[in-house]
């Protein structure tokens, strides 16, 4: 049986919310987004313009996976939801970046303080990890996701390296968090797939690239 994948594209209005963000805007903008809203960022672009703010689209952000900004780029404007995304371009770029969530109207700036805590729940996840003796991980079979594509090695490192655990593994297509609550056995589940799913998920979780 063959799978097929279709990209999910939102019909949202992304143009409230980018108007909401021109107060944060300054000097020249580079625009990044997740697939779903990907295809409507021209019309932003030529609204901004509109609007006398030079701006460019930089393309896709993908799990840590964040196009490359030139120097000369001022700022970033994150359209999508959540805060991982916007978060790891602060940290990829070393650049200002405004996240404007068309789904819920709201726009913030990203923070040291954002970062910070970001860093302090990932040693805490790490800590979870190195505390548990069952360990659940998570393999993802979507196509680009590190569990089906180059992931397996790494895998196969942290259970030889942590050979006092047990470890069990767990494939999905689409995961529902509420679905980990059915194996209570499992005291920090190893996320492999897109690293957003540990922003989600509010405890014992660690993503496979912070062991």
């Amino acid at each position: 049986m063959k799978i097929l994948h279709i990209e999910a594209r939102s019909d949202t209005d992304l143009l409230p919310v980018v108007r909401e963000a021109f107060r944060f805007l300054k000097g020249s903008v580079a625009i990044v987004s997740t697939i779903q809203h990907i295809h409507k960022l021209e019309g932003v672009v030529r609204f901004m313009a509109d609007n006398k703010i030079p701006a460019k689209v930089y393309g896709q952000v993908l799990g840590c996976s964040v196009p490359k900004i030139p120097d000369s780029v001022q700022q970033v404007l994150y359209i999508g939801s959540g805060r991982f995304h916007p978060i790891g371009i602060f940290l990829k770029t070393k650049k200002e970046v405004i996240a404007a969530d068309p789904l819920s109207g709201r726009v913030s700036k990203i923070t040291e303080k954002d970062v910070e805590a970001l860093q302090k729940r990932r040693k805490g996840a790490l800590a979870k990890f190195l505390t548990s003796e069952s360990i659940g991980i998570l393999i993802s079979t979507k196509p680009g996701q590190i569990g089906v594509q180059g992931g397996e090695k790494r895998i196969k490192e942290i259970q030889k390296k942590h050979n006092d655990k047990k470890f069990y593994l767990f494939a999905f297509e689409t995961l529902d968090r509420t679905y980990l609550d059915n194996f209570p056995f499992i005291e920090c589940w190893v996320n492999t797939a897109c690293p957003r799913i540990f922003e989600d998920y509010s405890k014992g979780m660690v993503n496979l690239e912070d062991i």
